[in-house]
């Protein structure tokens, strides 16, 4: 995805193959190294090439199995709360899960690290199974610039940021929409989502990056789903507005007119983070990965 995750009409699985377990594993990781989450025909160096590399020889297994993630992040993205599945083999889960994040833990690269893995409910798929993900975009307006120790995680705005405007724009883009203004179209994938939070603080610290980050500002963007470049472009815009180049309604006129607007920049990648990934109950899993497949349709509302 970049910060993607695509609602398209695919094949509906609720669980394994016979013979396999459903594993979950819970990761975080430093995407400045990483050309994305995804595997490339380039042999570029991507996360799930790595994790699913140290999986197969820490388990001494011939061939490799697919990992399936909740969000593709793009180049430069990094993940505190990043969620992958995994089927193998049960005989195999049965003689060496136990042992498996210790494992990983002394073959991966130091700038990815499983932090959980457990067979997972039944129904669950860390893609479909997802009702939110949050995402958290870092920004430094201190005119001096970003601290060099943070700066493969913060990006360096050049103009104080007035959050009051920012966040009475960003509310105005809170609700079920069609985002293809703010997002890269791909075919046969709808860019209807619902943003489920959009909101602006000035931090004197941040839990991710350590205590006295002078002009730190973060951007909390919380939705069912996300499409290609969508966070990005919507922090472009909010930009925008709390630099006082333009209007707070400008974000919101941007997604009415939905059409990309050549003043929005997508923003570097490197200021953002996947946060956190939420699921419904157990009992849930399944419905809500079968409702996810399905292409989705904006709602209609009265008047």
């Amino acid at each position: 995805m970049s910060e993607c995750v695509e609602e398209q009409q695919l094949p509906r699985r609720d669980g394994p193959a016979d013979g396999f377990v459903r594993v979950r594993l819970d990761l975080s990781y430093d995407g400045t190294g990483f050309s994305g989450w995804a595997k490339q025909k380039s042999g570029r160096r991507t996360v799930q090439g790595e994790l699913e590399d140290a999986v197969r020889i820490v388990l001494r297994q011939p061939e490799v199995f697919p990992l399936t993630v909740a969000g593709r992040t793009d180049a430069g993205v990094h993940a505190r709360g990043q969620v992958a599945h995994v089927d193998l083999p049960g005989e195999v889960w049965a003689a060496e899960g136990d042992k498996l994040r210790r494992r990983l833990a002394g073959r991966l690269p130091g700038d990815v690290r499983v932090w959980q893995v457990a067979e997972a409910p039944a129904g669950f798929d860390a893609r479909f199974s997802a009702v939110w993900r949050r995402y958290a975009y870092r920004v430094c307006d201190h005119p001096a610039g970003v601290d060099p120790l943070r700066r493969a995680h913060v990006l360096w705005h050049d103009r104080r940021l007035d959050l009051d405007a920012m966040n009475e724009a960003a509310r105005l883009l809170v609700g079920e929409h069609d985002f293809a203004a703010y997002c890269k179209k791909r075919e046969g994938a709808t860019t209807i989502r619902e943003l489920l939070d959009f909101h602006w603080e000035r931090h004197p610290g941040d839990v991710l990056l350590g205590p006295e980050l002078p002009g730190l500002v973060v951007g909390t963007v919380r939705a069912d789903a996300f499409c290609h470049n969508m966070v990005r472009a919507l922090v472009g815009s909010m930009l925008l507005v709390g630099g006082g180049q333009r209007p707070v309604g400008f974000p919101a006129a941007v997604l009415a007119g939905g059409v990309r607007d050549s003043a929005v920049n997508v923003v570097r990648p490197w200021g953002l983070t996947l946060e956190e990934v939420g699921y419904p109950a157990d009992a849930d899993l399944a419905a809500r990965s079968r409702e996810a497949r399905n292409l989705r349709v904006l709602t209609a509302r009265p008047g």
